[in-house]
C-alpha cells in the first residue's frame, strides 16, 4: 500500500502544521540550547510566487540544517501498514515531504547564490511511537524511516543528540548562519549599511510575524533595524496577503524615495513576487491630498494643514498604515491618522525609548559607541575647521551637516571657495533622483529623515526641538559634533544624556 493513501484512512490528524509544544518538541530544544545549535519552529520559505512551511529546522554550524517532520501516527496506525517511498508529497499530516522540501531549499540557495548551500539531514518526530513499538513494524516502514532518523516518545536527550551526531561533519566551513537562514527567510534578512547581510533579532522577528490591530507603536532608535523591519514586514503581509494595502508614511519625498530604492532592492534580491502597487510609500501631505481629492477640495503643496472638515470625515485607503519617524511629523497629524485608521491597522513608530511601545528594539548595530563632541565657539567658523580637519582621513559622503536653512546657505557658499570637495544641498521635497548624496550633506532638521553618516555636525540646536536635535545626534554612526556659540536648553539636555 502507497504511504499516501493508507496514511488518508487515519482518524487522528493534527489540526494545522504549526508545531505543538510538546514534552518531545522541549527535549529538542533543551538539545538544542546546550549544544549550540539554532532552532527554528513553524517557518515559512518563500520563492517567487511559491511558499513552503517547514514545522521545524535546526541549524548545526558543524553539519548543516537538520530538517523535522512531526507526525500523531501511533503503532495501531502503523502496525498492519506496508508502505512504499511517496515522492512530490506536500508537507502534510497525509504524507512525508523530505523530497519536495530538499529541492525547494536547493532551488532557493541555487538562485540566490548559485549553489546547492549546506548539506540536508531529515528527521521525524513520533509523539506516540516508542523505540520498543518500532522494532514490530513492516520491515518495508523500517527501510523507508531507519530507526537513527527517528526521535521517538521515549527518546531521551543523550539519545537525541547521538542520533544528530551521526550525521557527518563537514569537509569544509559552513557559510554563517545568517548567509544560511537570511537565505531561506528573506523575511527577516536585513542588508546593513556596507552591504553585508544578517539575520533580524528576536525582537525584529516577533515584530515582522506580529499581527498588528488597532493603534500599535514601535520604540527602536537609528542603526536598530527599524526602517528594514518595517519593509520586511510589509513584504511579508503581502506575502501573506496579495490582496492587502499598505501605506508607509514618511517625512519627506526625498526619505520616500531612500525607502523605495530599499524596499526593490530586498525584493529584487530575495526573489520574491510582491505586488508593489499594494505598498505605497507617501509623505504626510501626500496623504492628506488622497482625502482632499476624494472631497474635491483643494490640494495641499508645501505646508502641511489639517482641515476640521478632514477630522469629519472617513477615508477607507488602506488596511495598515505605518508612520515612520512619528516623532518627526506634528501632532495634528498623528491625531489626523488616528481619526482615518478607524477601519484599518496604525503602527506609529519612533525613536523615543518608549517602555509602553507594544514592540521596542533595544538592540543596536553600530560599529561602535557614539561620541559626541561639544564645542562652543563661533559656529560658522568651527564648522568649516572641523569638516577640514574630517577631510584628511575620510570621504566626504561621511559628512552630514544639521543647521537651520540660513546656516546650510551660507555653509554651502564659502565651502566652495574653503575646501576642494563638493558640498551640496539636501532638499528634502526632491526626489532622490535629482540630489547628490556621494558629497558633503548640508540639511536643515525639516530633511533629516533616514539620513544616515559617519559624522554629523548639529549646529543652531538651540532653535530646533528637542526631538529633531536628538534625531539627528543619533544619526552619527561615529561621531557627532555638537558646535554652539551660546548655551541653550537643548545644549544642557544633550550635555546630561552623554555624561
Amino acid at each position: 500500500m502507497n504511504i499516501s493513501s493508507f496514511l488518508s484512512l487515519f482518524k487522528k490528524k493534527l489540526k494545522s502544521l504549526k508545531l505543538p509544544d510538546t514534552i518531545l518538541i522541549k527535549k529538542l530544544k533543551e538539545v538544542s540550547n546546550n549544544n549550540n545549535l539554532s532552532i527554528y519552529e513553524n517557518i515559512t520559505i518563500y520563492h517567487h510566487t511559491q511558499s513552503f512551511c517547514i514545522p521545524l529546522l535546526i541549524i548545526d554550524p558543524t553539519r548543516g540544517i537538520y530538517l523535522f517532520e512531526y507526525k500523531e501516527w501511533s503503532y495501531d496506525d502503523l502496525k498492519n501498514a506496508t508502505v512504499s517511498k511517496a515522492t512530490n508529497q506536500d508537507s502534510s499530516n497525509k504524507g512525508l515531504a523530505y523530497e519536495k522540501t530538499h529541492d525547494f531549499i536547493k532551488q532557493k540557495f541555487n538562485e540566490l547564490i548559485h549553489n546547492d548551500g549546506v548539506p540536508i539531514y531529515n528527521y521525524l518526530l513520533m509523539e506516540n511511537l516508542n523505540s520498543e513499538e518500532y522494532q514490530y513494524l513492516d520491515e518495508s516502514f523500517k527501510e523507508l524511516l531507519p530507526y537513527q532518523k527517528i526521535i521517538f516518545s521515549n527518546s531521551v536527550e543523550s539519545d537525541i543528540l547521538n542520533k544528530l551526531n551521526e550525521s557527518p561533519v563537514t569537509d569544509s566551513e559552513i557559510t554563517d548562519e545568517a548567509q544560511i537562514m537570511g537565505n531561506l527567510l528573506v523575511q527577516y534578512l536585513i542588508f546593513s549599511k556596507n552591504g553585508n547581510m544578517h539575520l533580524a533579532s528576536s525582537a525584529q522577528m516577533e515584530f515582522i510575524d506580529s499581527k498588528i490591530e488597532g493603534i500599535q507603536t514601535l520604540s527602536a532608535s537609528a542603526y536598530s533595524g527599524k526602517t528594514s523591519s518595517i519593509l520586511l514586514k510589509a513584504i511579508l503581509e503581502n506575502l501573506r496577503n496579495p490582496e492587502i494595502k499598505i501605506i508607509i508614511v514618511e517625512p519627506t519625498i526625498l526619505a520616500c524615495d531612500l525607502l523605495k530604492q530599499k524596499l526593490l532592492n530586498i525584493i529584487e534580491y530575495a526573489i520574491i513576487e510582491v505586488d508593489l502597487t499594494s505598498i505605497e510609500i507617501i509623505t504626510p501631505i501626500a496623504l492628506v491630498n488622497k482625502h482632499l481629492e476624494k472631497l474635491n477640495k483643494p490640494q495641499l503643496v508645501v505646508i502641511l494643514h489639517i482641515d476640521n472638515k478632514l477630522m469629519k470625515k472617513n477615508l477607507d485607503i488602506a488596511d495598515l498604515i505605518i508612520c515612520d519617524d512619528s516623532n518627526l511629523v506634528s501632532l495634528e497629524f498623528i491625531d489626523y491618522l488616528i481619526h482615518i485608521q478607524k477601519k484599518s491597522s496604525l503602527l506609529l513608530v519612533n525613536e523615543h525609548d518608549d517602555e509602553d511601545a507594544n514592540f521596542r528594539f533595544e538592540e543596536n548595530f553600530k560599529k561602535k559607541k557614539l561620541e559626541v563632541i561639544f564645542k562652543q565657539s563661533n559656529q560658522h567658523a568651527k564648522t568649516m575647521q572641523t569638516i577640514s580637519k574630517l577631510l584628511e582621513e575620510n570621504k566626504s559622503n561621511d559628512i552630514l551637516v544639521v543647521g537651520n536653512n540660513l546656516s546650510k546657505r551660507n555653509l554651502s557658499v564659502d565651502l566652495e571657495f574653503f575646501i576642494s570637495q563638493k558640498a551640496v544641498l539636501i532638499d528634502g521635497s526632491k526626489n532622490l533622483i535629482n540630489q547628490d548624496l556621494d558629497n558633503i550633506r548640508l540639511c536643515s532638521y525639516a530633511e533629516i529623515s533616514s539620513m544616515s553618516c559617519e559624522y554629523v555636525i548639529l549646529l543652531d540646536v538651540g532653535e530646533a526641538s528637542l526631538n529633531e536635535v536628538e534625531y539627528a545626534l543619533n544619526l552619527a554612526e561615529n561621531t557627532a559634533y555638537v558646535i554652539y556659540e551660546q548655551s541653550s536648553e537643548n545644549i544642557e539636555i544633550l550635555k546630561e544624556k552623554n555624561v
